[in-house]
């Protein structure tokens, strides 16, 4: 598992590790999002950075307080404001009915932790809501460009629609897309990406 002292001490390396520019998928598709936005696995704040930029109000969760301690100096010199959370997400709380959006880049977890997490991602959403997700597929197990060697931590479109029940689908796919984030992210990769509402709660 990697938790806070492994990601202490990746992103205590100096430059930022998954580049300062935000994900490409996550930056298609930013029109769809409402304030405020959670973000999952947040790092060192490019995501953050990028929707507040936007004119979006975000929230970055991390486990690696160095990671958002840099999200704040990125935040600083790019003249916006995002609030942070260093939180390990096996505990995580989300308010309640809270969030227009929320976003999961690269946030890579367990089973176990995703199954006690995720339903209270869906309640944390307002009517509505939107989640956004792109995480490596299983079959980047047999790529060196990025993503945990694990896979009961990468995501598969089975997984999700499992996984995540309370929503209405929007988009959902497996594909492989060229990915430049850092040193972190670099080359042709296998990801999952999924957008999906909230059920109102007249929906059946």
């Amino acid at each position: 598992m990697y938790g806070e002292s492994f990601w202490n001490k990746r992103y205590d390396e100096g430059a930022y590790l998954y580049g300062t520019e935000s994900n490409s998928f996550l930056a298609q598709k930013a029109d769809m999002l409402s304030s405020p936005v959670l973000s999952l696995s947040e790092g060192e704040g490019r995501n953050a950075v990028f929707l507040a930029s936007h004119g979006l109000s975000v929230l970055g969760v991390d486990c690696s307080k160095v990671g958002l301690d840099k999200a704040k100096k990125l935040a600083k010199s790019k003249g916006v404001i995002i609030e942070t959370e260093v939180a390990d997400l096996t505990h995580f709380r989300p308010k309640e009915n809270h969030y227009g959006s929320v976003i999961s880049i690269s946030a890579h977890l367990p089973s176990k932790i995703r199954n006690k997490l995720y339903p209270l991602i869906e309640r944390s959403l307002k009517a509505d809501g939107i989640l956004l997700l792109e995480a490596y597929s299983e079959n980047q197990l047999s790529k060196d460009t990025g993503g945990p060697k694990d896979a009961d931590m990468l995501m598969t479109v089975d997984k999700l629609k499992r996984e995540l029940t309370s929503m209405d689908t929007i988009l959902l796919r497996e594909i492989e897309r060229k990915v430049s984030e850092g040193e972190g992210h670099t080359g042709i990769a296998s990801v999952v990406q999924f957008i999906a509402r909230k059920k109102t709660s007249n929906q059946t």
